[in-house]
């Protein structure tokens, strides 16, 4: 058990690391996952064209599998030749969710406020200060990717504390399970 506590805390403690790096660069780690996305989708339609071509004489429509692979093929080329567009792409998918959720957001705290909701008030400001934001990501991509980036780096950090947190539990189970004998 006491080594597979040691790599429990190296994972804690590598995974706050990644979580770190993904805030202080922010655009290394858009850019790779940008990478990531390009890799997979060309990965993945090769995977898809050798499938077409080993099931084309038993399988319909082999020419429309064998398109939609090469298809696919280029798509992955095209993303890892333009790892920024990617970037700022999601950037601006992200800003415009923002914005569409705080408009919801807006919309629905007047619901509320005929409810008797007394935080209703909260929601609607939630809802403006969202609008804002949304609206700054997509006159600013950058500023969009660049909080993408932090919150993957916040989740990553807490993914990372859980492993730590485990391990305090099994140190704790470990005990109770000494005390029992």
């Amino acid at each position: 058990m006491k080594d597979s506590k040691i790599w429990l805390a190296v994972t804690g403690i590598l995974t706050v690391i990644l979580g770190v790096l993904c805030i202080i660069y922010p655009l290394g780690t858009l850019l790779t996952l940008a990478w990531l996305l390009g890799l997979f989708v060309l990965c993945s339609g090769i995977a898809k064209l050798i499938f077409a071509m080993r099931t084309r004489l038993v399988m319909p429509n082999a020419g429309g599998r064998i398109f939609s692979a090469l298809i696919q093929i280029v798509l992955g080329c095209i993303l890892l030749a333009h790892e920024l567009f990617v970037v700022e792409t999601f950037a601006i998918i992200f800003a415009m969710w923002i914005l569409v959720e705080s408009i919801t957001v807006f919309v629905h705290s007047f619901d509320y406020k005929k409810a008797g909701y007394n935080g209703w008030w909260l929601m609607m400001l939630f809802g403006i200060l969202g609008i804002a934001l949304g609206i700054a990501g997509l006159r600013a991509p950058a500023l969009s990717a660049g909080t993408m980036s932090a919150i993957i780096g916040i989740s990553i950090i807490a993914i990372g504390l859980a492993h730590l947190f485990a391990l305090g539990a099994i140190n704790n189970y470990e005990k109770a399970v000494k005390n029992m004998k």
